[in-house]
């Protein structure tokens, strides 16, 4: 059976495989590394890319802490114990270009004891514009991802995804979702313990064809000050998300993470304009027409 230290080993293997080859399809910036331990227990890795070709920030960091949980966790998570131990890459690409879009990704591990362990994770995209053919692009991959281990997982994750990247107050979703899953057990996946890890790792590994490809189909198209304007405000729902409802940036504060790590995922620019409403078939409104739940991609 698997163990933890077999996890980290292969999740830092992935970071170093995702920095290079982002490093690569950006051609000029290159990633800065931060090594820093918690209080409590653990540390990790946090790597920065900024000012690049097409990445203007770009995060992909690897944490593996452990220690006590805070009782507000321990209350949500409806356990007695305290010790935890969780390891995982998260990353988050603000790229410079109105026409290539945010992506984020997260894959994860969670124990506390032999009975209460999990895998979690997901991908999900955020365009400042949505073009449908792309949307396809990246949905029908993480469906052949999906499909390799269980035919109901992307319909499943797909709709978890649609619920969990959705902006209450705004009633729009973040972006066009992706998957996403939390709790995963052999119970709850009808795999192995060998094979939740084996999909965790696959989800990681499909990160850099994925936005090698959405990077390259955009990266050369031409944009006014105006769609740039369009991305900055894109950004705002961005950030609204993550300080108001994203379950791992609370966990990190909760658990006393390291406070840049976790907040590398906002931009380094967002606008709020007041009460903007696009122009009739635009590709503004056509945009915000996709921002809504049960859109059938593939």
């Amino acid at each position: 059976m698997i163990n933890k230290e077999e996890i980290v080993i292969a999740y830092q293997k992935l970071q170093d495989e995702i920095c290079a080859g982002l490093e690569q399809v950006d051609g000029v910036g290159k990633f800065m590394e931060e090594k820093w331990e918690r209080d409590g227990g653990g540390g990790g890795r946090t790597r920065v890319l900024q000012n690049g070709t097409i990445i203007e920030r770009g995060g992909v960091n690897f944490s593996a802490v452990h220690g006590k949980l805070p009782e507000s966790v321990k209350k949500a998570f409806g356990v007695d114990d305290d010790q935890f131990f969780a390891t995982g890459i998260s990353i988050v690409i603000h790229p410079n270009h109105p026409w290539v879009p945010i992506i984020h990704m997260n894959i994860r591990y969670f124990e506390m004891n032999d009975q209460i362990r999990w895998f979690g994770g997901g991908i999900d995209l955020t365009p400042h514009y949505v073009i449908d053919e792309d949307a396809q692009f990246f949905h029908q991959y993480l469906k052949k991802v999906c499909d390799q281990f269980n035919a109901s997982f992307y319909a499943k994750f797909k709709t978890w995804a649609d619920d969990y990247f959705y902006i209450k107050h705004r009633e729009e979703t973040r972006g066009i979702g992706g998957i996403f899953y939390d709790r995963l057990t052999p119970y709850s996946a009808n795999l192995t313990w060998d094979q939740i890890f084996e999909f965790s790792k696959i989800l990681g590994k499909s990160f850099l064809p994925i936005y090698t490809e959405l990077i390259n189909r955009n990266r050369n198209t031409s944009f006014t000050e105006s769609q740039k304007q369009w991305q900055y405000q894109r950004r705002s729902r961005y950030v609204e998300f993550n300080l108001v409802y994203d379950v791992g940036t609370k966990f990190g504060l909760e658990t006393n993470g390291r406070i840049e790590s976790i907040l590398m995922s906002l931009p380094p620019q967002a606008n709020w304009v007041y009460n903007y409403q696009p122009e009739a078939d635009t590709e503004e409104e056509k945009t915000l027409s996709f921002l809504k739940k049960g859109i059938d991609w593939v």
